[in-house]
């Protein structure tokens, strides 16, 4: 058996699964498509870079990571049904995008969230000083954000499935109750979220595009990382909040009711009813870790091959 992922390069979380997919399953892994058995479309808008000789000789595995049906127009359809004609079986990260997907196909769709490099992310025990590295005060309240918030077609317009909207509705809410309230962003695409804040004058730091240690020490400094979006497949930062134990609320996207605890989760308008659960959102983490995370992905792979 030997497994071909499909390319990114679009510094996106899915071109780091990929490098640790290679690293760690060199055995049943192939950079060569000619020579593999099964093609894993990792991100599924690359299909078509795929040439069909391929795609219709050989085992086939799209991964979707979400499906926002409120922009899932006519041409995203029939987008989708070409390319489901090539894919033997789907890969999706959550059981929400799952229910979702069953609508479109009758083809089988196996749910496995992401896995995590335990390497990258990991909780600080000795936090001495580590905000001075970051120029940031103790007495300071600090709610993260690393996740995109502008689209990228004008990097002017909320990304609405994000809930940049809602998130800055909370940080107004905590601010004006918390005086030393601060606002951690990091990542590109924040042009949303920072017009915003420096029109309505709320505190906050960027980092623009920092490296995996230092986006580990952004998020162990944190008080509190908050995920308002409307649609996810993960995110992954819930798990690396997770990890890091960083304390984390989040709406009921993705993965977050198989992560967080239920008190964790919350409806748009009630951020308050939201309590942080880091040790339970800790203990379901484990699973996810390099090897243990990979081996149902190595399962599901065997057991289309052989069969």
């Amino acid at each position: 058996m030997k497994i071909f992922l499909s390319k990114i390069n679009e510094s996106w979380i899915v071109d780091r699964m990929r490098f640790d997919w290679y690293e760690h399953n060199d055995k049943i892994s192939t950079e060569n498509i000619s020579s593999s058995n099964i093609i894993w479309i990792i991100s599924p808008w690359l299909w078509k870079k795929i040439p069909k000789r391929y795609l219709k000789t050989k085992n086939v595995v799209c991964s979707i990571y979400h499906i926002d049906f409120e922009t899932f127009g006519k041409k995203e359809r029939s987008e989708f049904f070409e390319r489901d004609k090539y894919v033997d079986f789907y890969h999706v990260i959550s059981l929400k995008t799952k229910k979702q997907l069953q609508t479109l196909t009758e083809k089988e769709i196996i749910s496995i969230p992401l896995w995590i490099n335990q390497n990258n992310w990991f909780h600080i025990e000795k936090k001495d000083n580590l905000r001075k590295e970051f120029n940031l005060n103790e007495s300071d309240y600090l709610i993260g954000s690393y996740q995109r918030d502008t689209e990228g077609h004008d990097l002017i317009s909320p990304k609405l499935i994000k809930g940049p909207d809602i998130f800055l509705k909370i940080v107004e809410e905590i601010c004006n109750s918390n005086k030393n309230a601060k606002v951690v962003l990091a990542g590109n695409r924040r042009n949303y979220l920072i017009k915003n804040f420096e029109n309505k004058s709320i505190p906050y730091v960027y980092f623009e595009m920092v490296d995996l240690p230092t986006l580990n020490k952004l998020y162990n400094i944190l008080d509190i990382y908050i995920v308002s979006s409307r649609v996810e497949g993960g995110p992954q930062a819930i798990v690396e909040c997770a990890l890091t134990k960083t304390p984390i609320v989040s709406t009921d996207v993705g993965v977050a009711s198989e992560i967080l605890h239920s008190e964790s989760i919350f409806v748009e308008g009630e951020f308050k009813t939201a309590v942080p659960n880091v040790d339970y959102a800790y203990k379901n983490s484990q699973k996810y870790k390099i090897p243990e995370g990979m081996n149902d992905y190595v399962k599901m792979f065997k057991d289309h091959y052989e069969n």
